[in-house]
């Protein structure tokens, strides 16, 4: 979709920074309901509406249907909003997909590409251009998967890495692991498979977490990279984050990553993260109601309210350590979750992750997560007749 001129994008941003006088506002939702004791993260990440400190700075006005703003260093949640419910991620998943699997394989690995490694890459998936027969590095095909979102550098990583099953195996007990319990992965690749789900809280524990790993870091980075293009010839291929490459809306000063994504059904979703002053935010945006470029737009508002809110916004929540990386004796209260003694997880049992009609198309499920593995029970789906489409 084409980019917006320089005079919209500009009083795009404008709607949407924090601003004097009359700025944008926060119009709070009715009455809140009483707060998931066992939220992951504190309680106030479990109530519905917008979650913030008295006496912050006023937040932008946004659209988006679920959104987070948290401190990379310390953990800490400054607002929120819907931190916990679980919609189509889009190609946002693929951070889980590279904080599993990248760490595997050096950068000049190479590997010769087949016709089977490319097998079962959805219809309407976006693609880089992987050619059965060629020979790639694995760096090559991280730079297909961070800059153009390409499934088939996913399915080609998820071969080597031992084949789909067992790579949605992986992503699914590394995001136990994280604590990241709205998540049901169906596929690598991020694509609207019926089921696969996450949330903004899930989200930016996958962005906090892949970034400690300098090659994650350095690809959701990279602006521009050559592609092979078959023989010895190449081609250039642009990073999609707008916030990144200024395609569309304004860059983002500071900005380090980490992925954005868009499908038909799930709408556009952006996970980015910046640092000014030594300080990093992290910050999540799902599913804004309307406009391309509304996803990046709020993304920076919600960094400029994050910048600016420094020492006068009291946390409402944490993003917790990962359990692999906890004391065996830690409890409730080390792992983030809600009310001590309250609420599942407090009593040790497997946390459940609830989704939203909707976004199975009209079906149902409970993805129940216990060590480390994943037990989905799901009704049948009605079939929802409509091809998606990816970029």
């Amino acid at each position: 979709m084409p980019g917006t001129s320089s005079s919209h994008h500009v009083s795009r941003r404008a709607a949407l920074a924090i601003g004097l006088g009359a700025a944008a506002s926060v119009t709070l939702p009715g009455p809140r309901a009483e707060a998931s004791p066992g939220a992951v993260g504190g309680a106030r990440l479990g109530r519905s509406g917008v979650q913030v400190a008295p006496g912050a700075p006023r937040l932008p006005k946004l659209a988006a249907q679920s959104w987070l703003v948290a401190d990379r260093d310390s953990g800490d949640v400054l607002a929120s909003y819907e931190a916990h419910r679980a919609l189509p991620p889009a190609s946002t998943l693929k951070m889980l997909f590279a904080d599993t699997v990248l760490p595997k394989f050096g950068r000049t690995q190479l590997h010769k590409v087949t016709a089977a490694d490319l097998a079962g890459i959805p219809y309407g998936s976006s693609l880089v251009g992987v050619q059965a027969g060629t020979t790639y590095t694995v760096e090559q095909l991280w730079q297909g998967v961070f800059l153009r979102s390409g499934n088939d550098a996913v399915h080609v990583l998820a071969s080597m890495n031992g084949g789909v099953a067992e790579t949605v195996r992986q992503m699914q007990a590394r995001a136990a692991d994280l604590q990241a319990n709205d998540t049901h992965v169906v596929s690598p690749d991020g694509f609207d498979h019926r089921g696969q789900v996450s949330s903004a809280y899930d989200l930016t524990l996958f962005a906090r977490a892949g970034l400690r790993n300098d090659d994650f870091r350095s690809y959701c980075a990279t602006k521009t990279a050559d592609f092979p293009a078959g023989g010895k010839k190449t081609f250039q291929m642009q990073n999609t984050d707008r916030l990144l490459t200024g395609q569309g809306v304004r860059p983002y000063e500071g900005l380090i990553g980490v992925k954005n994504g868009y499908t038909s059904h799930a709408g556009n979703t952006f996970t980015g993260a910046a640092t000014r002053g030594g300080r990093t935010l992290l910050v999540t945006v799902m599913h804004p109601r309307a406009g391309y470029e509304a996803v990046y737009e709020e993304t920076a508002a919600l960094l400029d309210w994050g910048f600016a809110a420094a020492g006068k916004a009291d946390p409402v929540g944490t993003l917790v350590a990962p359990l692999s990386e906890q004391p065996k004796s830690a409890g409730a209260a080390d792992s983030g979750v809600g009310a001590a003694g309250a609420g599942p997880e407090a009593a040790g049992a497997p946390a459940v992750s609830r989704t939203d009609d909707w976004a199975f198309g009209g079906s149902a499920a409970v993805a129940v997560l216990a060590g480390g593995g994943l037990l989905a029970l799901r009704r049948r789906a009605r079939p929802s007749g409509r091809r998606r489409r990816q970029a």
